[in-house]
């Protein structure tokens, strides 16, 4: 009978009671209770981000179970407006000749220029997305060059200049240059690669979206 009162006792000695706890709490320095508090409110935000992203990027169902696109998913990706999908730099030398009597000036210059070839999603026209049983059908604008001043004037510079121009002339090789640079990137290969990374990367953005049978084309 003694062994079992002194047994008693030991649990009761073991058992925490509210009164425990608080003491523990109160143990706490002021540094170790901010840093509880501020972790909880991190998982409190994080909880709450969660909800609200999963809430605007997932698809949604109508009363049969069929999926739907809603007019604020269609309008969220149209806001992404520009999108670039192959960037080329690249660089000219151009040249002019001024026959004179007493001899031909020449006027060398460099020109360096990055052309960036994408899509702009302000372009959609209406009913480019759709939805057809359990496919989405997602028509895009052409692929086309998203920045006409792609010549970095400030880094170029004359390769070699003989005799004196002027602004009109180097205006003209400015051109000369310009035109040099879209013939040589704004080829047929160079805009099929830009379609290729523009379906891949709209095709994962749908994806993320909860889709599975996807079918994109482009304007022509």
């Amino acid at each position: 009978m003694a062994t079992k009162k002194s047994r008693n006792k030991r649990n009761t000695q073991t058992d925490p009671t509210l009164d425990d706890l608080f003491a523990m709490l109160g143990g706490l320095s002021k540094r170790a209770l901010m840093y509880i508090g501020a972790l909880i409110v991190l998982l409190v935000l994080g909880v709450l981000l969660f909800m609200f992203f999963s809430r605007t990027s997932s698809i949604s169902l109508d009363d049969e179970g069929e999926l739907t696109l809603s007019p604020t998913q269609i309008k969220s990706m149209e806001n992404i407006g520009e999108w670039e999908f192959l960037s080329i730099s690249n660089e000219e030398i151009v040249d002019t000749v001024r026959h004179g009597f007493f001899g031909d000036n020449e006027l060398v210059r460099i020109y360096y220029g990055t052309l960036r070839l994408g899509i702009d999603m302000h372009e959609t026209r209406e009913g480019w997305i759709s939805l057809q049983g359990d496919t989405v059908t997602a028509i895009l604008p052409p692929v086309k060059l998203l920045d006409n001043d792609f010549i970095d004037e400030a880094r170029t510079k004359s390769f070699y200049e003989n005799g004196t121009w002027s602004q009109n002339d180097r205006a003209a090789l400015y051109r000369k240059a310009y035109r040099a640079m879209l013939a040589r990137c704004m080829t047929k290969k160079n805009i099929e690669s830009a379609e290729q990374n523009a379906s891949a990367q709209f095709y994962q953005l749908l994806r993320s979206m909860g889709f599975e049978n996807i079918r994109i084309r482009f304007e022509k």
